[in-house]
């Protein structure tokens, strides 16, 4: 199943994506349910692809779908951590930047949940 709909509109799955994956390069992880994070690891390792390319559009794809947010230890945006130290990080691998831990149950209503968070 490719394209996960999640009980919501095109726009406000796009909007959701933007922000899960704005946080894992802010933070390094981020606790979400386990459908959420199996596909958010396709946006985020497709950031990382950008970031180790490197060149002004590389940036300019990965900033118009990045949220502009800062972070508050460095003061960079997500697109300048994204760039600066995520992307030369990742500069040697191929592929597989992000992995997805199973949790536990959430409490509510037994929706399975998982960590996703960034690959050392």
């Amino acid at each position: 199943m490719w394209n996960r709909r999640f009980g919501r509109t095109a726009d406000h799955r796009k909007a959701m994506l933007r922000n899960l994956a704005t946080s894992v390069i802010l933070y390094g992880s981020v606790e979400t349910t386990e459908m959420k994070a199996k596909d958010l690891r396709s946006v985020v390792d497709e950031l990382i692809t950008l970031a180790k390319r490197g060149d002004l559009h590389a940036r300019r794809q990965a900033a118009s779908f990045v949220r502009n947010a800062v972070d508050e230890k460095t003061g960079q945006t997500a697109v300048q951590k994204l760039f600066n130290e995520i992307g030369p990080k990742y500069q040697d691998r191929k592929g597989g930047y992000t992995s997805v831990i199973k949790t536990r149950n959430r409490r509510g209503d037994g929706a399975p949940m998982a960590i996703i968070k960034l690959v050392d």
